[in-house]
């Protein structure tokens, strides 16, 4: 699994679990449940039932974390936010997943880059980013 099917699964999956309670059916009244058709396997390569909200799921994970961090901004900040490793290392890596086509040694412009990126991306995949990051 790449850095980016992590992030993307980090972010639906909250947004999943968050829904999960209201997304349960109620027993009929003679005492059983309907049911349900099983998840297609390979949940990270099938297409959420529904947008997710990346702003809404990200500005929660923040919340949660006891410290400022900016994700509208910094991909740093994102990764932090959704208890990813934030390295050098694995941003490089992420980079040549999205295809960078700068030099990894200007960490500044990868970064800028990878945040567009990054968020074009989840948008592609299902994610509702707000337009502003989208430029």
């Amino acid at each position: 699994m790449g850095i980016f099917d992590k992030i993307k699964g980090a972010i639906f999956g909250r947004a999943e679990a968050a829904e999960a309670p209201a997304a349960q059916p109620a027993p009929s009244s003679g005492g059983t449940a309907t049911p349900q058709p099983a998840p297609p396997a390979g949940g990270a390569a099938r297409a959420p039932a529904q947008t997710v909200d990346v702003a809404a799921v990200l500005e929660k994970a923040v919340a949660s974390k006891g410290q400022k961090l900016n994700w509208r901004t910094s991909i740093v900040d994102l990764m932090k936010a959704l208890d990813m490793d934030s390295s050098l290392a694995e941003r490089k890596e992420l980079a040549a997943e999205l295809g960078y086509p700068g030099s990894t040694g200007d960490s500044a412009a990868m970064n800028i880059w990878l945040h567009k990126a990054l968020l074009k991306k989840l948008s592609e995949n299902g994610g509702k980013v707000p337009a502003d990051l989208l430029d």
